[in-house]
């Protein structure tokens, strides 16, 4: 069941849920409006959202340094109290949250962070890849298959859009609604630094991420 914008603002105004999170319910849950709804209770996002407005001006600055100091991250979370900064639970999430930028290596935050020139071109690139085919395919479709594509880029650069590299059952987006759904207060990732060995220079190349992805499997 395909939906348009219009069942977007719908149910926005039902859950007061983010344009982005009810898109993502209603690509889940193939435009079933009722179904987009119990998805968003489950994945907590509408306990979240109503405490989006709130200021979260505490938190924490963690590091995660790769071993053998190949790789190094910092990252700044906040939430609204001291006490939930120094919960086990706040500090838990947040090197969760720093493995995961060593690993799956984000170039972004959100998708609201993407240059605009950046997703022209990766738009660009895709349209010139698929006008490269041997059969030439309608506009209607490479415009489709480009979109699609932009949706993967998404997922690859931006934090919050990428897979949780210890439980690929969710987003780290949804990896943060969650635990705001159980500590009870807004928690934000304000921003983070991620620094590789050598990075920029010329040398062999290295599989840092294929090894810190091997570390999380062994701890699990």
């Amino acid at each position: 069941m395909a939906f348009t914008n219009k069942d977007v603002m719908e149910l926005r105004a039902k859950t007061d849920a983010g344009v982005m999170d009810c898109k993502r319910a209603l690509i889940e849950t193939d435009g079933n409006m009722d179904a987009a709804v119990k998805y968003l209770r489950e994945q907590g996002i509408l306990k979240a959202d109503k405490k989006a407005t709130r200021i979260a001006a505490e938190g924490i600055v963690d590091s995660y340094i790769h071993m053998g100091g190949k790789i190094g991250v910092l990252v700044e979370v906040n939430c609204e109290t001291d006490f939930v900064a120094k919960s086990d639970k706040f500090k838990e999430l947040v090197h969760n949250i720093a493995m995961q930028i060593a690993a799956a290596k984000p170039l972004y935050l959100a998708i609201e962070d993407v240059p605009a020139s950046v997703i022209e071109s990766e738009r660009e690139i895709a349209r010139a890849q698929e006008l490269k085919e041997e059969k030439p395919k309608p506009a209607a479709v490479i415009e489709k298959i480009v979109e699609g594509k932009i949706k993967k880029f998404y997922k690859d650069v931006c934090l919050l859009e990428q897979v949780y590299v210890r439980d690929s059952s969710k987003t780290i987006s949804q990896l943060v609604s969650e635990t705001i759904a159980l500590i009870g207060e807004k928690i934000s990732i304000r921003r983070f630094a991620r620094f590789e060995m050598g990075e920029g220079l010329q040398k062999k190349a290295d599989t840092f991420a294929d090894e810190i992805a091997e570390q999380l499997n062994k701890i699990k």
